[in-house]
């Protein structure tokens, strides 16, 4: 599949909460986020995405983009993920990083990949959940 076309397929996320927010919540979501935002905040969330994506590299192999390099340098990975928006093919399914977001989307997983995912979610503090 192309990337266009895995944008299409059903979402899940890998964020900071367990689960959406309900627009009704009476919480003060959008403070929390304000502060998740600021730079030191997302810093410490975008290395956990690192981690997160360095660890299941461990387990199997990654693109970054449409590029045919399989399994770029750990380093490269790190950068890239900090640095800009980024594609991640992992067998059939995507996962898309943005260097502004506090999570990242991940498309088409089979059952294998998601219940990677969570582990190593759970492992860096982070959860994972369909909208």
């Amino acid at each position: 599949m192309t990337i266009e076309e895995l944008l299409q397929t059903p979402c899940w996320v890998v964020d900071f909460l367990p689960r959406q927010v309900p627009v009704d919540s009476a919480g003060q979501y959008f403070s929390v986020e304000k502060y998740y935002l600021e730079k030191e905040q997302m810093a410490a969330i975008k290395q956990k995405h690192i981690d997160l994506v360095l660890k299941l590299n461990c387990y199997c192999d990654i693109y970054l983009d449409d590029e045919a390099e399989k399994n770029p340098a750990p380093e490269r990975i790190a950068r890239e993920i900090a640095q800009r928006h980024l594609c991640i093919r992992t067998g059939d399914a995507l996962i898309m990083s943005e260097p502004d977001e506090p999570c990242l989307a991940v498309f088409h997983p089979d059952e294998t990949l998601l219940g990677l995912l969570r582990l190593l979610a759970a492992g860096e503090g982070l959860y994972v959940w369909q909208p």
